[in-house]
């Protein structure tokens, strides 16, 4: 039954001679709904403002109301307090005046539930109307001007209830910082986990491991993905022309560092295309000149940091060094990227022989192979090796953490579910490891 149709059934016994009390009490409700409409309508206004008008704040020091507005902005935590206070001391005025109100306007004493329903329905429809829905609605739209004129009345109240609004604030505070002490902690492998449950059996393949490459991408290193100093192909600065361009179409790069006496000593980085318009020079031709500014970055440095680098320097190349400023290793944008989206090969890449797959559980890697991409192509997580792995970023120096020593050939050591089997090694290194899994992968 609705208020309208419940009135009409009531009889006119229940209605009480009109007084002037009730005109004092209906002017109180009013005043009150004014400042209930007030509180309500303030937060909007005051938290909806954008940069822009914040700013057009700041710029008029002179201007009495904007400083206030500030001064109430300036304490977020503590204005909202007082909102909230004052909003609800208000509405509770209004419920208590209007409540003594149907009393003297009416005599619910015969029907007491009717009477219940008609205060309940009554007030919560003028409040939630006319002191919170309709105030709101007009702040959306006219935030900074409505923010201005209630300043000065917010500001009053603002100073009233300071013991209240502090020791709320205070206290919300409080909570915060226990709830950031118990706040449950995120690992990669709970996401790595969760991405495997949210996930069915007609989610593509490639999307779960984009989506994995995504998680892991700010939890790796650059020594975790560079290619190593042995394995970098780099040019002598003092190199003749005719020598220099055999090798650059023999190793296929389109950007090579350039050194001078050694690898440590890096010169810059020879991008191929320079070189492109002075092919049919004599070896009087200073190619030197063509050499661009190195870039070097630490170990320690994490991908997602360098993919920043990068894109900002526009570069795609870095020489990674350690702690004396000796090159280790060199990483390009194209590894970093294939954290995340896989392999990129174009048509004159080469197919990857660094690997032999025997059977799911069953490869031959080159020792020089990094553990990033043995745990890649043995759909495993990179934590698998957590505990021996140390500073050690290819198999050869896992293998050397289990061992303590270069193993001979046909040697076997075995680390969890894995074991690993020497398949070539001499004096100085080892150069291809059997890998052997007694278990199926536990990831896809």
């Amino acid at each position: 039954m609705d208020p309208d149709s419940l009135l009409r059934h009531i009889p006119l016994s229940v209605f009480k001679p009109f007084t002037f009390d009730v005109i004092l009490l209906l002017l109180s409700i009013l005043v009150l709904l004014v400042f209930s409409a007030m509180f309500s309508s303030a937060e909007v206004a005051y938290f909806s403002l954008t940069p822009a008008q914040l700013a057009q704040l700041k710029n008029q020091p002179g201007n009495r109301i904007h400083q206030l507005m500030l001064t109430l902005l300036n304490k977020p935590v503590r204005f909202i307090a007082t909102l909230l206070i004052s909003n609800s001391a208000v509405n509770i005025a209004i419920v208590l005046v209007s409540s003594y109100m149907m009393e003297l306007v009416f005599n619910f004493e015969a029907y007491p539930l009717t009477g219940t329903i008609v205060n309940v329905v009554i007030i919560t429809f003028v409040i939630v109307m006319f002191g919170d829905l309709i105030p709101k609605v007009y702040a959306t739209k006219n935030n900074l001007k409505l923010a201005e004129r209630i300043a000065i009345p917010l500001y009053i109240t603002h100073k009233l209830f300071y013991p209240f609004s502090y020791l709320l604030a205070s206290t919300t505070s409080f909570i915060e910082k226990r709830m950031k002490k118990i706040s449950y902690q995120v690992t990669i492998d709970d996401l790595t986990h969760a991405i495997d449950i949210a996930s069915n059996t007609n989610t593509p393949v490639e999307e779960k491991k984009i989506l994995k490459g995504i998680v892991k991408f700010g939890n790796l290193d650059v020594t975790q993905i560079m290619k190593h100093r042995v394995d970098i192909e780099a040019l002598d600065y003092n190199l003749p022309l005719s020598e220099l361009l055999k090798l650059v179409v023999n190793y296929g790069y389109s950007r090579l560092p350039v050194y001078n006496t050694s690898l440590d000593n890096v010169s810059g980085v020879l991008h191929i295309k320079d070189l492109l318009p002075h092919l049919n020079k004599n070896d009087d031709f200073e190619w030197q000149q063509l050499i661009r500014k190195p870039f070097f970055v630490p170990e320690s440095k994490m991908i997602n940091d360098l993919l920043d680098e990068f894109q900002s320097k526009k570069m795609h190349l870095a020489l990674v060094v350690d702690e004396f400023g000796g090159v280790v290793g060199l990483v390009t944008l194209e590894d970093v990227l294939e954290e995340i989206v896989g392999e990129l090969n174009d048509e004159f890449d080469e197919d990857e022989t660094f690997y032999t797959r025997i059977d799911d559980n069953n490869f031959v890697f080159e020792a020089k192979t990094l553990l990033n991409d043995v745990s890649r192509i043995m759909q495993i997580e990179l934590t698998e090796f957590d505990g021996i792995a140390g500073e050690t970023a290819t198999l050869a120096g896992l293998v050397l953490e289990l061992t303590g020593k270069i193993p001979l050939p046909g040697e076997s050591v075995n680390f969890k579910n894995y074991k690993f089997t020497i398949e070539s090694s001499d004096k100085r290194r080892i150069k291809r490891v059997k890998i052997t899994r007694s278990v199926s992968p536990p990831y896809v």
